[in-house]
């Protein structure tokens, strides 16, 4: 995790995420009495089912999270895409018409003598 942070791959708020989930897990290693003591107080008859229940609980929000961010970055996406088309669209006019500029110059070359001297 730590290399695909390093390497950019990864943010920082999901660093932050997994690294949370992993000192969770390491401390329910260290103390799995912990475990035995919460599942009792929620009413769990298994420790296991207290655990696949918040497990299941972080996967479901992680992927809520990540539809969330997708439906955003395409929705960034698109308007990118289409500002991009009216750009081309400028920068292919503005080509145009720089063209029949210099066209017309070519042809009419004292037309730029006559407008220099005055």
């Amino acid at each position: 995790m730590l290399e695909l942070l390093r390497r950019r791959q990864l943010s920082e708020k999901y660093a932050a995420l997994w690294l949370i989930v992993g000192l969770g897990v390491l401390i329910l290693l260290i103390a799995p009495g912990l475990l035995n003591w919460a599942s009792e107080a929620l009413g769990f008859e298994v420790p296991a089912n207290l655990l696949f229940l918040l497990a299941l609980t972080l996967l479901l929000g992680v992927s809520v999270h990540l539809s969330w961010e997708l439906s955003r970055l395409e929705d960034e996406t698109r308007s990118l895409a289409e500002e991009l088309a009216l750009l081309r669209s400028r920068v292919e006019e503005l080509e145009v018409g720089n063209r029949q500029i210099k066209e017309a110059a070519a042809d009419n070359p004292s037309s730029q003598l006559g407008d220099r001297e005055q």
